[in-house]
């Protein structure tokens, strides 16, 4: 038996990864060959690619799982690859904590019961403080979320199993409390966005006002294209709710988008067809938009600061781009004085999401007694 493994905790059994650079390897580990020699077979570079690989040649998903790591392998070999990247990526940053509690040593399924599910509630907090300490970063949050994330996909996974028929045993996650989330209640008011905005370069400045007059998340829009702008307005699918949308052209919304397409017109050289576009003419990254918008954001901050305004300078620390959705759909809630204009805005499927989204951002407003 090969030692434990204490790395890599996403991998199933025999299979291995060298990273070299910005690049991983994946194989399988195929054993010692009659000369003694340490032999594998390469499953390519792309981690789904891979595991798919995997399962033809160990037929690890037709065997029975009996343990939650064998079950968690069976899952994800079965299903990743049909889901959406952003899904996937959710998926693998799950597994290794799942594996760490279930499997040291591997818990078989007929002993799980939902008690354990609600211990594993409680550790996750620690186990993140842990992980931090040990990656020498600084612990973004209690754990307490990404607990209750884990354990979804735990359920998940088993209600696969079932309905595979890998096994008939109840899903111990059902009926369990899971831990308390607050969820993000910060509104951003005008002129904490003028500060942001006065610090932001050209690009970014660009996706701030499109994403205020648009209310959609920021990677739907980084995916808006000059063909879906048209004489009816923007064309918008979101990749979420798989919502359709078509936001009329109002005339600061159209001033917007021809000062964009007249700097896109600037840029020499091949110009990407996203509106939103960095220096270059090439389509802004989630990781450019974050970045530039931290920057945008401590230069406000440190201005406020400066200015003696160090209840400022926090709040807009903890200011994130997303939040400007929340701005949008609740200043759109207020001008209309309808909740149903927001809820097309932002694409809500009911209107009870859209008042709970808003509401707990900037409160109702009411009149004295008398």
């Amino acid at each position: 038996m090969g030692r434990k493994p204490t790395v890599n905790f996403n991998l199933p059994p025999g299979m291995r990864v060298k990273r070299r650079g910005e690049h991983s390897y994946y194989s399988l580990d195929a054993g010692t060959g009659p000369d003694g020699a340490r032999r594998s077979q390469s499953l390519g570079k792309d981690y789904v690619e891979a595991l798919r690989r995997y399962a033809d040649l160990v037929k690890t998903v037709s065997a029975p799982a009996v343990t939650v790591p064998e079950l968690l392998t069976k899952w994800q070999l079965a299903t990743l690859n049909a889901r959406p990247a952003k899904t996937q990526r959710g998926i693998l940053s799950a597994i290794p904590p799942l594996l760490r509690f279930f499997g040291d040593p591997p818990a078989p399924l007929h002993g799980v019961r939902p008690m354990h599910v609600a211990q594993y509630l409680a550790w996750r907090p620690a186990d993140s403080a842990e992980q931090a300490k040990k990656r020498g970063r600084k612990q973004l949050g209690t754990g307490a979320a990404s607990a209750n994330r884990e354990i979804a996909w735990l359920s998940a996974a088993w209600n696969w199993a079932r309905a595979q028929g890998v096994t008939d045993l109840q899903n111990p996650c059902e009926g369990i409390k899971k831990n308390r989330e607050s969820g993000r209640d910060l509104y951003i008011e005008d002129d904490e966005l003028d500060r942001i905005l006065k610090n932001a370069d050209e690009p970014l400045r660009d996706a701030i006002e499109l994403a205020y007059l648009l209310g959609q998340r920021p990677g739907d829009l980084r995916k808006i294209l000059e063909t879906d702008i048209g004489k009816d307005g923007i064309r918008i699918s979101q990749s979420k709710t798989k919502a359709k949308l078509v936001i009329e052209l109002s005339e600061e919304l159209s001033a917007l988008v021809s000062r964009i397409k007249t700097r896109k017109a600037k840029t020499p050289g091949v110009r990407s067809l996203y509106l939103l576009c960095d220096e270059s003419g090439q389509g802004l990254t989630a990781n450019q938009l974050r970045c530039r918008f931290d920057r945008a954001r401590e230069g406000a901050a440190r201005e406020a600061e400066e200015g003696g305004l160090s209840e400022v300078a926090e709040k807009l620390r903890r200011i994130q781009f997303r939040d400007l959705r929340a701005k949008a759909g609740t200043d759109k809630r207020e001008s209309a004085k309808d909740v149903r204009a927001a809820q097309l805005l932002l694409g809500h499927t009911t209107s009870g999401t859209t008042e709970r989204y808003t509401r707990r951002r900037k409160g109702e407003r009411t009149t004295p007694t008398r």
